[in-house]
């Protein structure tokens, strides 16, 4: 045969490894070579017909082969024109943010063009710029003060690892108990704070970050102290900002009413959030409100998490940051309307669940989210209800609740 000359298979002997496999002196390379190959010498020649078939086969394999390295071809192409088009577009948008807008903040913060950006996405390099002059320093926090905060917990650490006396500090009505489960929890949770990243973990380069912001925040609000999910919004900011600006940032946003609603756990308040979302939510998504209603699933099953960790716990990271973009500009209200976007963006495959399904599809949310699609979902959503807004029906609420808890005759009906 002549593939067996050119390759000298037919006649040379077997080597001892080969005569191990004596039994099978036939070994197909591939799936390619099955097709092409003759038969061994011990069997009939393939039939003109067979030969012709195989080779009809091989063609077609070579053909959709092709097909597949020119779509293939096609697809790293579109690719890279996208990543080149997402470039220029950062670059220009950092260039507007930085030349513009940053230098003129005050004038500049509330016009169209730029909420048009902000929605649009922050660039990762004046992301932390951004965030902490939209958040503020309403407390006035320096510098120095975090110092004095940091020093004291670090004290605070010694005094416990060393079991020694109740530290003279602010917080002196708490227990050394209850400050050390704190700061148990606080070691706990960081730990549990993006562990893919692994970089909040032990021996991480922003450990000891973590550990000084949250460690520091307990010493200046011992009131609220450490809460479940703190860690979330703590590593968020440093990964944005210097730690001292992380941490003013992380105070004055803890400080908010929401956040010190939740963060307080201020059962009335939250029951009064969870009131005013689901106004908006039976007016925007009315089938799934009654779907949901129906299974008794509660707003505080899914929402309580997402607003802890604002959501950076629940999405993936690049897509929390462009929530916490927005967040910055329209204030907790964005939180709600996030929300509502998640519920909308799934409505038809929530409306096929009960209630246990639900909740854990809502409580791990899937990982391949796409921003485009994501956004515009919650853009969707009108934060509107009887030509009232989202603050109007807050603070509505708020009063009703406040009338009740006085028992005011004009609600008894």
């Amino acid at each position: 045969m002549e593939y067996e000359e050119k390759t000298g298979r037919a006649h040379r002997p077997l080597s001892p490894k080969q005569n191990v496999r004596k039994n099978l002196d036939f070994e197909p390379l591939s799936t390619t070579a099955l097709i092409l190959e003759d038969r061994p010498a011990n069997l009939p020649a393939k039939p003109a017909e067979e030969a012709q078939k195989h080779r009809q086969q091989y063609e077609e394999m070579v053909v959709q082969a092709k097909k597949r390295e020119l779509k293939e071809a096609q697809r790293r192409k579109k690719q890279l024109e996208e990543r080149c088009k997402l470039e220029d577009s950062i670059g220009n948008a950092v260039l507007t943010w930085n030349n513009e807008i940053l230098p003129n903040w005050e004038t500049m913060c509330c016009s169209r063009k730029v909420r048009e950006l902000w929605w649009q996405g922050i660039p990762p390099s004046v992301r932390g710029k951004v965030w902490s002059l939209a958040i503020g320093n309403e407390l006035n926090i320096t510098h120095e003060l975090y110092d004095i905060c940091l020093a004291r917990a670090k004290e605070k650490w010694r005094s416990l690892s060393t079991g020694g006396a109740e530290v003279e500090c602010e917080d002196a009505g708490f227990s050394a108990a209850d400050r050390e489960a704190s700061l148990e929890l606080i070691k706990l949770d960081i730990s549990r704070t993006f562990p893919n990243l692994c970089i909040f973990q032990q021996g991480g380069p922003y450990h000891d970050t973590l550990h000084s912001i949250l460690g520091a925040y307990t010493c200046y609000r011992p009131d609220v102290g450490y809460v479940q999910g703190m860690s979330f919004i703590a590593a968020v900011l440093i990964l944005n900002l210097d730690t001292a600006d992380a941490f003013i940032a992380f105070s004055n946003l803890l400080n908010k009413p929401c956040q010190m609603a939740f963060f307080r756990v201020d059962h009335g308040l939250m029951l009064t959030y969870f009131a005013a979302f689901e106004v908006f939510f039976e007016e925007n998504l009315p089938k799934l409100f009654a779907h949901f209603k129906k299974n008794n699933l509660t707003p505080d099953i899914y929402l309580i998490d997402w607003i802890f960790t604002l959501y950076s716990k629940s999405l993936p990271l690049d897509l929390a940051c462009r929530v916490w973009d927005v967040f910055c500009r329209d204030g907790e209200e964005f939180l709600f309307r996030t929300a509502l976007g998640i519920l909308k963006l799934f409505e038809d495959i929530l409306t096929k669940m009960d209630f246990i399904h639900i909740a854990q599809f809502l409580t791990k949310l899937p990982e391949d989210l796409p921003s485009e699609e994501f956004f515009t979902s919650i853009a969707a959503i009108q934060m509107q209800s009887r030509n009232k807004k989202w603050a109007q029906i807050l603070a509505a609420l708020q009063k009703d609740n406040r009338e009740m808890e006085k028992g005011s005759p004009s609600l008894k009906h």
